[in-house]
């Protein structure tokens, strides 16, 4: 036995040195790499996991804010969207977003400039074994980025929700739902992420200041107005019920945008790693700022207050956390927190019911953050990126308001026409009695807490009451 070993072995090693080698080597090396990295997948798995849960992150944010009648209504208004675009997303919304001609390496040109094709309905060609074509996110399966992508559009328009809470009609919002996300959602993001004109005029849209927090806040701004304030709006003191869920919400937030902003790296990476730090510090400068603000002028430093700080400071970081230094966090997350603090107090003394003040966090510190990000961007941290003023561009600060005064128009008259389509074939709003009692039990049929209950819902009118502002109320 031992010279058969002996023979086969002498055999081989003289084939290997009369030139069988190197044909084995010459097949090996033939062979493609494999592109998918699994560090990087794992990451984005992670990360799309991380926004998807800050969607029922939201939905307490926002059910803590309303009264204990409308809790449910409130919180089914974002967990809606989770059914909603989690089909359509597959059926159209994610080729409308992000398919162009496969091979290109420029963005889109002609119709491909502001809105996908349709090769990708129903994730045609969308697998789980290679990466796209086009190039988003190479290092990963295509059905990854698309599910990343997928939580972005689902979030975005449940933001929405916060300013027309507690007398909207949920059949016109589901309606609403569907067609905003395909409308405006869609073609924002293939504006701005999909290769679209946007994109090629240098805008910086890190993780969606533009695309998500600008669109929803000033689509919730057009909402408010066209449905009209709540009939007891101006003499009925609308207390939030339950603030623990309100401080669960910005921690289940502020949790998952880490995958928000942080995954936006598309791949496990240092400029992972820099927009995960940006947004820790942002979010702390935000919070910070507001508790500190509303301490000097108030008397009191609140609960609501701190965490619409941390809010306020994450919003303004979305679109510059992978372009930033950690100083620029930090003065990005202070300024938008103290800029959305004087917003939320003129809306309150404009006595306009945005419900949840979803503009003057969303939108004005979406505006904020995009601007911002003209003035501190630098090609130190992502070379991908640009300079902004501050670092010898200036014209950054000029791209950066041409996409912010885009998404607002687009946006704006998009919502407009979408809720007055919905209005010739129903009502946008509920019934006065409907209103009165309370959405949940007449819209749901289920109630949160027993009529026995009634945290924070006051019946009592008051002609001159002081605020109906949620985040005065403590």
């Amino acid at each position: 036995m031992k010279k058969i070993v002996g023979i086969t072995m002498l055999l081989l090693g003289l084939g290997f040195n009369f030139g069988v080698a190197p044909v084995f080597a010459e097949t090996v090396a033939a062979a493609p790499p494999n592109p998918i990295s699994a560090g990087d997948t794992a990451w984005m798995l992670i990360s799309s996991a991380l926004v998807l849960l800050m969607t029922p992150g939201l939905a307490f944010f926002y059910g803590g804010l309303v009264r204990s009648r409308n809790v449910l209504n409130t919180m089914m208004m974002s967990l809606v969207a989770m059914g909603v675009i989690g089909v359509t997303w597959v059926l159209w919304g994610y080729s409308l977003a992000f398919d162009v001609t496969p091979g290109k390496s420029g963005f889109g040109e002609g119709i491909e400039a502001f809105i996908g094709g349709l090769d990708w309905i129903f994730l045609n060609g969308v697998t789980a074994a290679a990466p796209d074509d086009i190039g988003y996110a190479p290092t990963v399966p295509h059905q990854v980025f698309m599910v990343y992508q997928m939580m972005f559009a689902i979030i975005t328009p449940a933001l929405i929700s916060g300013a027309i809470v507690e007398r909207v009609n949920f059949k016109a919002y589901f309606w609403f739902l569907l067609l905003w996300s395909t409308l405006i959602y869609s073609p924002l993001a293939h504006w701005v992420w999909g290769k679209g004109w946007l994109a090629a005029t240098g805008a910086l849209d890190f993780a969606g200041g533009t695309v998500v927090h600008i669109s929803s806040g000033i689509s919730a701004l057009v909402a408010a107005w066209m449905i009209g304030p709540r009939r007891s709006f101006g003499v009925q003191t609308y207390a939030p019920h339950n603030v623990p869920f309100v401080l669960l919400g910005i921690g289940l937030l502020w949790f998952g945008w880490f995958g928000f902003n942080g995954g936006s790296a598309l791949s496990s990476s240092s400029l992972a790693t820099t927009a995960f730090v940006n947004t820790t510090i942002a979010a702390s400068a935000g919070g910070l700022t507001w508790m500190l603000i509303e301490w000097i002028l108030r008397g009191k430093p609140t609960a609501i207050g701190i965490a619409s700080g941390f809010l306020g400071g994450l919003v303004g970081i979305t679109p510059a956390a992978g372009y930033v230094l950690p100083i620029g966090a930090i003065l990005i997350g202070s300024i938008t927190a103290l800029t959305c603090f004087f917003a939320v107090s003129l809306r309150a003394k404009l006595r306009f019911d945005d419900s949840l003040d979803t503009y003057p966090v969303h939108g004005v510190g979406g505006t904020i953050g995009a601007l911002l990000t003209g003035l501190f961007a630098t090609k130190a941290v992502n070379p991908v990126g640009n300079d902004g003023l501050f670092f010898g561009n200036p014209g950054l600060l000029w791209t950066q308001f041409v996409g912010v005064a885009a998404t607002y128009i687009f946006a704006a008259v998009g919502t407009f026409v979408i809720l007055k389509v919905l209005s010739l074939f129903m009502e946008l709003r509920v019934k006065p009695n409907t209103e009165a009692e309370g959405l949940d039990v007449p819209e749901h049929g289920e109630e949160a807490y027993g009529q026995e209950f009634e945290f924070g819902s006051s019946f009592s009118y008051q002609e001159n009451s002081p605020t109906t502002n949620p985040r005065e109320n403590y």
